[in-house]
């Protein structure tokens, strides 16, 4: 009986997964996670009928950085919070933490665009004034990103990100 319980204790820990994954697959998840979200922002255009905007190629950069600068984060993260959870619970972590890391990079890319165009006419940024108009601009920024950005996630993103995330889960074995 108790040879048994420990040959089960042991078949449970026998490979735990390494907090950090290689450069080269962190890198080429990086890439292929940022080109899927742009990808979707394409997709999503063109269904919208806005694939002419004058701004095709800014908008398929912002995206494809956002995506490729979160995966990194986002895959570290996942592996603090539930590398040796079951399939579930890595599953619905990585989902929530894909989302919300590629949203929020992307939104910060966003911010730090909006930041360059309106520190012309701002103070200096180490003033009670700039430090409020920073935090306008990123505010507006954010904002006005979380009202017409995120619908260029969709309709591709959500499946996209179900299937990545599950993909990431079961790697995480």
């Amino acid at each position: 009986m108790a040879a048994e319980r420990r040959r089960l204790r042991l078949r449970g820990t026998a490979s735990p997964v390494p907090l950090f994954p290689s450069l080269a697959a962190l890198g080429a998840g990086s890439l292929v996670w940022g080109m899927l979200m742009a990808t979707s922002a394409v997709v999503s255009l063109y269904l919208r009928n806005r694939l002419e905007t004058d701004h095709l190629a800014q908008l398929l950069a912002l995206y494809l950085a956002g995506g490729m600068l979160a995966w990194p984060f986002v895959v570290l993260a996942a592996r603090l919070v539930a590398r040796n959870a079951r399939l579930e619970t890595r599953f619905a972590a990585c989902l929530v933490l894909l989302a919300t890391g590629t949203v929020a990079m992307t939104a910060f890319l966003f911010a730090m665009d909006y930041r360059l165009f309106y520190a012309q006419w701002h103070q200096p940024l180490l003033t009670k004034t700039g430090i409020r108009q920073v935090f306008g601009t990123f505010t507006s920024a954010v904002y006005q990103f979380a009202v017409l950005g995120l619908g260029l996630y969709l309709p591709v993103g959500l499946p996209v990100l179900a299937a990545v995330s599950l993909w990431l889960a079961k790697a995480m074995r």
